[in-house]
């Protein structure tokens, strides 16, 4: 089944509790990390060329990505992709690629690079597969990609 991907404007707390408490089980803390950065209001993804995604299958949230400014670069024509995470059952389903897909669509026209960073090998490969190329000298990151 595929997933519709929508831009979210408005708080997402709600739609990411499945997401959250999975994402928690599987010893991950960036989806926490975003729920607890928007209710702050640290970052919700509102400056010029930012983003969320949420997928949703039916009424429930199977996977979310964000896009924002890189706040460890010191240029604002550098954009990173945060938070990708996809409800383990709906893996390999295309439903990440569809969320990076969207994100990098968002991105273009307003940022000529993005940045992210990884630990996860699967999630690495998802990531090489759509054209982000690995920096291993790089502190505040594992990959890059020219926007074009």
């Amino acid at each position: 089944m595929r997933a519709l991907v929508e831009r979210v404007s408005g708080a997402p707390t709600d739609r990411l509790a499945a997401l959250l408490a999975e994402s928690e089980q599987q010893g991950f803390g960036f989806v926490h990390r975003l729920v607890r950065e928007w209710e702050s209001g640290v970052n919700r993804f509102d400056r010029p060329g930012e983003a969320l995604f949420v997928a949703r299958v039916g009424d429930d949230a199977v996977g979310v990505c964000g896009l924002s400014v890189d706040p460890y670069a010191d240029d604002p024509k550098v954009g990173r992709v945060r938070h990708l995470y996809v409800l383990v059952r709906h893996r390999r389903s295309g439903i990440g690629e569809q969320l990076v897909a969207d994100v990098l669509e968002a991105a273009r026209g307003r940022f000529e690079r993005l940045h992210l960073r990884t630990t996860n090998p699967t999630a690495a490969r998802l990531y090489e597969r759509l054209g982000f190329r690995r920096t291993p000298d790089a502190r505040d990151r594992t990959h890059g990609l020219d926007v074009e």
